[in-house]
């Protein structure tokens, strides 16, 4: 079902980053990357949601992304992928939302891709909590991620109130992946690196045309 450009939206559940960039990732903040590019692969779970008349609950949206600079410039080269427990309906409307076609902060979001290489398809395992487990897409995405714990009581690090926060005083927890690859060479992006940033929070998108 193809939504309309009045469709509305309203999403909550988490965002997860995992890049090339070090601990933690200049550019959740605002600022450059580390090494002048970022390699990332940025998934939204959905703990629940709808677009228009749509229920998407439980379903993930994942941007793999080449960004060649400072995040909020844009000229992001992208590929979204869908969890492919994902329906018909389910996958249209999450494509419409994520790309911009609906309007609102996705719009604004999907405004940083300057070049969407391809939309697909594909099991989503997210295992991640607080910046603690795994995340793949089998054959395309791997990563183990364990937090930052650098606090006398052991408490996962955290930022709060970024670039990318959606909600007011939620903490971004921190964490280091040991592992993180991406596979995609058809769409010229593999990548792998160990060491690196990980990012997870609570994250919030309405929008009522």
């Amino acid at each position: 079902m193809q939504q309309s450009a009045e469709s509305t939206y309203q999403l909550d559940g988490t965002l997860l980053e995992i890049c090339s960039c070090g601990v933690p990732c200049p550019c959740f903040i605002g600022e450059d990357p580390d090494g002048g590019e970022c390699l990332g692969v940025i998934a939204f779970h959905l703990d629940k949601g709808r677009i228009g008349d749509q229920d998407v609950s439980g379903r993930t949206v994942v941007n793999v992304a080449h960004i060649p600079g400072n995040a909020l410039a844009g000229g992001w080269r992208s590929v979204l992928i869908i969890d492919d427990e994902a329906t018909d309906d389910q996958y249209n409307a999450l494509v419409s939302a994520f790309s911009g076609q609906l309007g609102g902060g996705l719009a604004d979001l999907a405004g940083l891709v300057g070049e969407l290489v391809a939309v697909e398809r594909a099991p989503v395992i997210h295992e991640v909590n607080q910046a603690s487990g795994q995340f793949r897409i089998p054959g395309i995405v791997e990563a183990q991620i364990s937090p930052i714990q650098s606090s006398p009581d052991g408490t996962t690090a955290t930022l709060r109130d970024s670039a990318f926060s959606t909600i007011k005083d939620a903490p971004a927890y921190i964490g280091k992946s040991s592992g993180y690859r991406v596979n995609l060479p058809n769409h010229d992006m593999s990548w792998s690196f160990e060491g690196r940033n990980s990012i997870q929070t609570a994250w919030h998108m309405e929008h009522q045309p």
